[in-house]
């Protein structure tokens, strides 16, 4: 932070230190010290239903979120955290490396003897193992996700978990990714606690799933408070077990973490630049303006454009449930003349890297990723965008012609009319469909925009066959253990096609039979160089079928900070290695150990 910053910073810290947030708990009057509290926004949407993690449907954001690119941890552990800036695994609840046999079908992994859950009891094997079959028994997100890809988790004695692979018919793991990512995206729970639940819900999964869990028992460093439609508390469990020299070996900085509760963007986005929320999770257009134009104490995690650490990649979809799309020479034509410099100023305002800084893939801008193919062997592949001679001459040698001058081309005796959609309200996605139709005239194809209700549009896109949406707007998996595979697989795998409901992938519904054996391999590749291989081989499949094409880089998280109160937040140039995953997702949460008031 700039002299100029950090004296913004002190002076509106003086102001707001001055008073107190007051919120009801328990019929009592709690004051939250705006110095030793720390406020969030763009997470949580509507009051939550409850602190029950065996449900999907609490709507606490900030208490249970698991998810492979690092679960969020103040309230619920893992028992490794996963770090997207060089994919390491740092030990939580585990104590030290996990170890697989020989085999690779079984993972080893000890227990902290310090780990303690908040009642004072001892975290034991005896809990991962019992997590993990119910889970599966109550059929909840967690249990249905891995019990494809894992047989069975053993507590072999108090400190020590088995976690045994499903194998396939050669006898080995269906999927070892699939294995290591549960390590550091499933939380784990106490035994005795699901014991009570399931014993007041009747052993009924259904009921086990919507019981609030209003007395549950967690293992992290924070615990429930207070939450109302206004805002979700959690304060400081000052007995943590992290606090041992295993682990922390402190306690973290803020007493209190609290998202306020807000009505939309623009209200959340007010409240960051008055400095009433110190973590910012939420898209804002021209962010850099804050501190340039505007002065205030405001920072992301990088120092200058696109702001944050992009890992994943909003993509347009061609439908091959739509005759004329089935030709490549169109789909590639259409992806060529597009102009995705115009559609990162104007959708991303700057806030991503271009084609030409970070050529296409199906990887993700960071370095890990783009380490697993060979660049040079696809560079004659990829393009930039706004190609548009490039373009017309591949319609032209495939045929594709304006027969009749009308100034549209036409396939098969038919004009070329698509329509290009994505959801009403989705501005920057919305933005960057209208360059996409923009780019279709340029080069002779109608592609007109549609922008239907998000309740509408995920039903069309995830039917197992639709003839609505021509061209249409997706994401695509962020960092995560199982990366690239994960996005190689969402991108082209058969294996989704003719499913109804679909909501892994492949929703253009493409098929290549070559691509589908290159998933099934890289799991199991363990040999470097043959890895590499499939993965540049999957590359190319990609960049010559082109059933899909990505519009731009996009954080997972949009990670600002204003430094009024606190300041120490992890950056690029720091040397710490804490990812911008706003202080409490996987390895982030080691910014909370690290935080310093401004006016101490």
């Amino acid at each position: 932070m700039t002299k100029t910053r950090k004296i913004l910073s002190m002076l509106l810290a003086l102001a707001l230190l001055g008073s107190l947030i007051t919120v009801p708990a328990l019929a009592e009057t709690v004051e939250l010290p705006r110095n030793e509290t720390l406020y969030f926004a763009g997470l949580q949407w509507g009051s939550v239903n409850g602190w029950n993690p065996l449900s999907d449907d609490m709507n606490n954001a900030l208490g249970i979120t698991q998810n492979a690119g690092g679960s969020r941890i103040p309230m619920f552990e893992t028992l490794y955290m996963y770090n997207m800036l060089d994919g390491s695994f740092t030990p939580l609840l585990a104590d030290g490396d996990y170890v697989w046999n020989e085999a690779r079908t079984e993972i080893t992994v000890k227990i902290k003897p310090a780990a303690k859950w908040s009642d004072g009891t001892a975290l034991t094997a005896e809990d991962v193992a019992y997590t993990f079959d119910t889970n599966v028994k109550i059929g909840n997100a967690r249990g249905n996700s891995y019990k494809p890809f894992i047989e069975s988790v053993v507590a072999v004695d108090p400190s020590t978990v088995v976690i045994k692979a499903k194998l396939n018919d050669a006898g080995a793991a269906v999927n070892p990714l699939q294995m290591i990512t549960y390590l550091e995206e499933a939380y784990v729970f106490q035994k005795a606690w699901v014991q009570t639940v399931e014993a007041r819900n009747n052993n009924d999964a259904a009921a086990i799933k919507r019981d609030p869990g209003d007395d549950v028992i967690a293992s992290g460093p924070y615990k429930k408070y207070f939450a109302d439609d206004q805002k979700v508390v959690f304060v400081r469990d000052d007995s943590y077990w992290g606090q041992d020299a295993s682990m922390w070996g402190k306690l973290p900085v803020p007493k209190y973490l609290v998202h306020a509760i807000y009505a939309d963007n623009p209200s959340g986005e007010t409240a960051f630049k008055a400095g009433e929320v110190d973590v910012c999770q939420q898209f804002i257009a021209n962010i850099q303006d804050l501190w340039l134009k505007d002065g205030l104490p405001i920072s992301t995690y990088m120092d200058e454009a696109p702001w944050g650490i992009c890992v994943n990649m909003p993509t347009a979809w061609f439908n091959m449930d739509i005759p004329a799309l089935q030709n490549a020479s169109l789909r590639k034509a259409i992806a060529l003349a597009v102009d995705y410099d115009a559609i990162i100023q104007n959708a991303m305002t700057g806030q991503s890297p271009t084609f030409a800084d970070v050529p296409r893939s199906c990887m993700n801008p960071t370095a890990g990723e783009q380490a697993t193919f060979d660049h040079d062997a696809v560079k004659d592949l990829q393009w930039a965008g706004n190609d548009i001679d490039g373009a017309k001459k591949l319609l032209d040698d495939a045929g594709i012609l304006d027969t009749d001058g009308d100034g549209w081309r036409e396939l098969d005796g038919q004009k070329l009319s698509l329509n290009a959609c994505c959801p009403n309200g989705w501005t920057d996605w919305m933005a960057a469909m209208e360059i996409v139709a923009a780019a279709g005239e340029k080069i002779g194809i109608e592609i007109t925009t549609e922008f239907p209700e998000w309740s509408v549009y995920q039903t069309v896109v995830t039917a197992a066959k639709q003839t609505e949406y021509d061209i249409f707007m997706m994401w695509t998996d962020s960092a995560a253990p199982t990366q690239p595979w994960g996005r190689v697989r969402q991108l082209m795998s058969g294996e989704f096609n003719g499913i109804e409901g679909n909501w892994s992938g492949n929703w253009g519904h493409f098929a290549n039979a070559r691509i589908d054996e290159i998933i099934a391999a890289i799991p199991s590749t363990v040999d470097a160089d043959a890895l590499k291989a499939l993965y540049t081989e999957a590359v190319q499949i990609y960049l010559s079928e082109v059933p899909s094409f990505s519009l731009m880089y996009r954080p997972n998280m949009f990670h600002a900070v204003n430094e009024s109160v606190w300041t120490n937040y992890p950056d690029a140039t720091d040397g710490r290695n804490i990812p911008p995953s706003i202080c409490v997702d996987g390895y982030g949460i080691a910014a909370l150990y690290a935080l310093e008031l401004v006016n101490p």
